[in-house]
């Protein structure tokens, strides 16, 4: 048996020796998202009434703060805000809505995979981008089967589970909201890949309330929040 001291050597040269040696072809992975440790721990946002659609609901009105998020339950009949989406969790995108197995599925946008990250881990995200806004999808569905209310307190994120709700402040004038991720996106588009850079698309409503709407997209750091009922 080796040992403890013997094996910590061996493991530590090991290490450097990966750190340094690696050849130049070799494919390192990364995750497009950041995840910071212990972002959240400690910090609390109170609710104030009923927040996630149940089986038998199909309207939600409840407050964090001085926020107020209006939810309903879209009929199936809705297109969706992104109709870009092919799959989600390997099945239509209506029907994994249908089965509620949105929220941290995998899905395929013409093409490629995106794989969210898992509720556990996003209780930690903090990332700083650039966020855009969208609005002109009056009647549409957003992924996870809500209607799309482009007035509402909303967001669509390509890799957070959703629905849950994260604090967006604009780095440009230190405006900042609370949001609810109920959506995808936003995508690389036709005529602009870039556009698939922007870590955050909110509604055109939250856009107005952090001061960005004219100017279309702005600098943000985007926090995921912990909430703790009232009572």
């Amino acid at each position: 048996m080796v040992p403890p001291v013997v094996r910590n050597r061996i493991v530590v040269f090991l290490l450097f020796a990966f750190l340094f040696f690696v050849p130049e072809s070799c494919c390192i992975i990364t995750v497009p998202y950041h995840v910071v440790k212990g972002t959240v721990k400690g910090t609390y946002y109170i609710v104030k009434g009923a927040y996630e659609l149940t089986a038998g609901t199909t309207h939600l009105v409840y407050s964090i703060g001085k926020f107020t998020f209006k939810v309903a339950k879209a009929p199936m009949n809705l297109p969706l805000t992104s109709d870009a989406i092919e799959s989600i969790g390997g099945l239509r995108p209506k029907e994994a809505i249908l089965k509620g197995i949105v929220k941290d599925s995998p899905y395929m946008v013409k093409g490629k995979m995106y794989y969210p990250m898992s509720f556990a881990k996003a209780r930690s995200y903090q990332e700083t981008g650039l966020a855009s806004w969208y609005g002109y999808e009056s009647d549409h569905m957003t992924a996870n089967g809500e209607v799309f209310d482009p007035n509402g307190l909303t967001a669509a994120h390509k890799y957070l589970p959703i629905p849950m709700h994260v604090k967006v402040t604009n780095l440009e004038n230190n405006r900042w909201i609370i949001v609810r991720v109920n959506d995808r996106g936003p995508f690389p588009s036709d005529h602009n890949a870039a556009s698939g850079d922007r870590i955050i698309d909110l509604s055109e409503g939250a856009a107005k309330r952090l001061g960005f709407h004219d100017q279309g997209v702005a600098k943000v750091k985007v926090t995921a929040i912990e909430l703790k009922d009232e009572g």
